[in-house]
This record gives C-alpha cells, structure tokens and sequence, in this order.
C-alpha cells in the first residue's frame, strides 16, 4: 500500500500571498503607485486621502466642475455691452448714376435736369467699421443667463456628488479587501488545521483504528478547503487590485471593524426624519430640481415673444473705392456714416419653427419633473432599506455573535469527543467548516452595518471626512487567536501516540464506569 504524504501547507501559502500584489499582464505598462512602508496598514482615513489625488473618476468630475464654474462669467457678459470692429481690403469696382438733380453752386444759380455720374472699374476697395451694442431688453437672454447659472451650480452639486460617491466607494472597496483578506486568512488556518486532521486520518488508517472512509472523507474536505483558498486568493487579488488603482498606493492591507458595541450603535433620529433630510439634502435630487428650474428657463427662452429684443446701438463705418474708370484715372468714391440709437427686433413669422420649439421645451419640462418624482420615491426606497438594515443589524450582529461563540464551543468539544473516540473524523472537518463559516458570517455582517451607516449618511448628504475618520478609528487588525482557536501542534509521532492510546483506553473507561465494585 502507497504511504500517504501530506498536502502542500496551501494555507501558509495563502496566508503569506495575502499581502501580495497582482503583477500586470505581459505587455501592459505598471501604474505608478506609492508603495506602503513594509509591514504598515492602510487605514480607511489614509485610502480616502490618497483617493482625493489619484483616483480617476473624482479627476473627470474635478475638470467638469472647473468647466463649469467659468459659465458664471459668461451669465455676467450676457447683459453687458459688445463691441465689434470689422475691416477689409481687395480689388474692387463701382459706379453710380444720376439724373435730374437740381444742384447749386457759390456764384452761380440753381441747376435742374442735371445728371451726375461716378465711375470705378478697376480700383482697391477698403471698408471698416465699428459697433456697440447694449441690450436693454431680451426675454431670451434673461433666460438663458438662468440657465447659465442654473449650469455652474449643476457643476457644484455634481462635484459635490462625485465627492461622496468616490469616498463612499473608497470606503466599500477597502472594507471588501479586508475582508477578503480575511476570508483568506480563515481559510488558511483552517486548512492547517485540516491537514492535520487528514494526516492523522491516514496515519491512524495505517495502524488500524480508522476505516478507510476517514481518509476519504478527510482527502475530499482538504481538496475542498484548498480549491476555497485558490478562489479567495484571486479575488483578494482582485480587491486589492482596485483599491490600488483609486489610491495609488501599491500592496494596500486593510483593517477591519471589530467594535461590536460601536458597530451596533444605529445613528440617531428616526426613519421620517432621515427621509426628511434625503428630501431636502440629497445630491441628486438638488441636482434634478436644477435641471427642472434648467427646462423651465428653457420654455421662457422658446415663447412666443422671447425673440424680441431692445438695444442700444452706436455705430461708425467708411467704405472707400479708388481707382480709373471711365471718366479717367484718380476717381474716388467715400462713404461714410454714424449712428447711435435704439434697435428693436421682433420676430414675426418663424415657419413654425418657434412654436415647435415651444412645444419641445414643454414636454422636456415634463420629462424633468417625471424624474425628478422618480428618482426621488427610488431615494425614499434606498433610505428605507439602509435604515431598517440598520436597525435589523443590531439583533443579526448579536445573533452571529452568539453562534460564533456556540461554534468555538461546539468546535472544542468536538476536538476533545475526537480525541477520545467519541466523535468522528467527519464531525470534526464539519465542526472546522462551521467555525470557519460562523467567524466569517459576523466579520461580512459588521461590513455590512458599517457599511449601511455610510450608505444612509450619503443618502441625506451628511457622509464628510469626520464620519469617515470615526469609522477608520474603529477599525483594527483581528489576532488570528480570536478568530480561530488554534490547533498547538505537537510532534507528529507523540500527537499520534497519544492519541491512540486516548482511543484506546477509552472503551476501558465507558466499560469501568458501567461495571459496578463490590462495594457498591
């Protein structure tokens, strides 16, 4: 019969990629990244502070919001005045005719039947001029610096939206790696664990005091634990992967929440009132109300009077020709004038161009007010969920509580009925798959409560650093002690030994308590 050799210790391993970095793909080119000092931790308040300087999306909304803020300027020009000079030269040629004018002359009489000519057939032309103008009155521009405005503020609001959406997703993606990396960490010690179990399966096999159903059972649960691992260290991988990406920093390790009497605390304030504030705070819906103000400007611009405009007007211009032509060489024609007064402009027939136009700007009024009340009844649904999650993940944080602790329990005594005999190899790997199960549950559920507190907070606009610094300080490192109860491994040869004279001894033991002395 082939002796069995143990499994590669794939636990230690995981253990020891867990704070690896996934290199990049031949041919990609490697990010540049800040590399953490050795062995230091990322807090929750250090990735967000790192986020504000490399994370991609918060650039895009960075750029756009200084975009924005420049549409102020033009709402401000929009009514003050213009100027504008213009001016040309090129070849040129002209003639003018005119036939009974009456003129006069100093010494002599008035002339009727007189004609007057001008002629320029080959000559250089030149033309200037200038032009300012003042609005005074405009419907349509009074409207369109609304929407200007409306514009710069719509820039801030989806800044301020970005804002809290990258430190929102900051906080899930750093929670997300720890608790991957803790996932891994689990599994690994469990694992440990199990190829102990399943060498002492195959050893006591060996001597025969196990059945052979023992090494297969164990066999398969060790497979089982390694192909877990091999999955849970690709998507530590991949969590870390993307939170280096939003901070720059290479090899990030996070810390997770532990203080179950912080973690169970609900915020303040009942649900009416959190859904009062998201009503009244939320970003996105200020940014729908602007963009319904935004369509209402837009159906003052498309009225049906909009197009009228007074202005004030000052012009003064020259148009010059100088050439031969056909009465001789030397002929020059000026013109010159100036202007200064009102201008008033009033469209009277479009096509129909403006009425259709009209009847747009109405039904896109519509369209913003029907999302506006949609989105904010789905704002309403959100608020819901995270406050009774909430609320729920007080008593769901207790109960997993209580069932880690009866799987610690559980998972001792199960070890020491192994030891004796009374119990068998499958109910010790399910007791291990149990615990393991039981700790990870709690540490996803305390993800899941902080992160609901930071959902709800951001839902009513009241997510900012000082929330998320209150949470990085409640997030420490889990000591392996707490989280797995540790196997103390003693050398193979005397675990073994004593193992199986605990197995051995024990029927001696039930049978000695079941024969009664002569005493009795």
């Amino acid at each position: 019969m082939t002796s069995w050799q143990p499994a590669r210790p794939l636990g230690a391993i995981a253990l020891a990629l867990a704070t690896t970095v996934t290199l990049p793909a031949w041919g990609q080119s490697t990010p540049a990244v800040t590399p953490l000092p050795r062995g230091q931790t990322l807090t929750l308040m250090q990735a967000w502070q790192a986020a504000t300087q490399h994370d991609r999306q918060l650039d895009v909304a960075r750029a756009d919001q200084a975009a924005a803020q420049t549409r102020r300027d033009q709402a401000a020009a929009l009514w003050k005045p213009s100027v504008f000079v213009n001016a040309g030269a090129g070849w040129g040629a002209g003639s003018t005719r005119m036939e009974g004018a009456q003129f006069s002359a100093p010494g002599m009489g008035p002339m009727t039947q007189a004609n007057f000519a001008t002629s320029v057939t080959d000559g250089t032309a030149t033309r200037w001029g200038v032009t300012l103008q003042q609005p005074l009155f405009s419907p349509a521009r009074s409207a369109q610096r609304a929407q200007l405005a409306l514009s710069a503020d719509m820039g801030d609001t989806a800044w301020q939206a970005a804002r809290t959406d990258t430190m929102l997703q900051t906080a899930e993606r750093y929670l997300a790696l720890a608790l991957a990396e803790e996932r891994v960490r689990v599994l690994g010690v469990q694992q440990q664990s199990v190829a102990r179990t399943t060498q002492e399966a195959h050893e006591r096999f060996r001597l025969g005091d196990a059945p052979v159903t023992d090494t297969h059972e164990a066999d398969a649960e060790n497979s089982g634990i390694q192909a877990q691992i091999a999955a849970a260290m690709l998507d530590l991988n991949v969590r870390r992967q993307a939170l280096a990406d939003s901070t720059g920093m290479a090899s990030p390790t996070a810390l997770l929440p532990t203080d179950s009497t912080w973690i169970a605390r609900a915020p303040s304030g009942t649900l009416a009132t959190w859904l009062d504030a998201a009503h009244s705070r939320n970003l996105q819906l200020i940014s729908l109300r602007q963009a319904l103000e935004m369509a209402r400007q837009n159906v003052r611009k498309q009225a049906p009077m909009a197009g009228m405009s007074v202005d004030l007007v000052a012009q003064a211009g020259q148009d010059k020709l100088t050439g031969s032509g056909d009465f001789g060489s030397g002929a020059t024609t000026r013109n010159t004038n100036r202007m200064i007064g009102v201008q008033i402009t009033i469209p009277l027939y479009t096509g129909g161009m403006a009425s259709a136009q009209q009847q747009e700007a109405i039904r896109l009024r519509e369209k913003a007010q029907a999302q506006l009340d949609a989105t904010q009844q789905q704002i309403d649904r959100q608020v819901e969920a995270a406050w009774w999650g909430l609320q729920a993940g007080q008593a769901r944080l207790q109960a997993l509580a209580q069932a880690r602790q009866a799987m610690h329990s559980r998972l001792d005594a199960t070890r020491m009925g192994h030891t004796l005999g009374d119990r068998s190899t499958l109910d010790l790997l399910a007791a291990e798959s149990a615990h393991a199960q039981s700790v990870l549950a709690l540490a996803e559920a305390r993800n899941t409560q902080v992160l609901n507190h930071l959902r709800l907070a951001a839902l009513a606009n009241q997510l900012d650093d000082a929330l998320l610094q209150q949470v990085s300080q409640h997030l420490t490192t889990v000591p392996t002690a707490t989280t797995i109860s540790a196997v103390t491994p003693g050398s193979s040869a005397s675990s073994r030994t004593s193992s199986h004279a605990a197995r051995t001894s024990a029927p001696h033991r039930r049978a000695a308590r079941a024969v009664p002395t002569q005493g009795s």
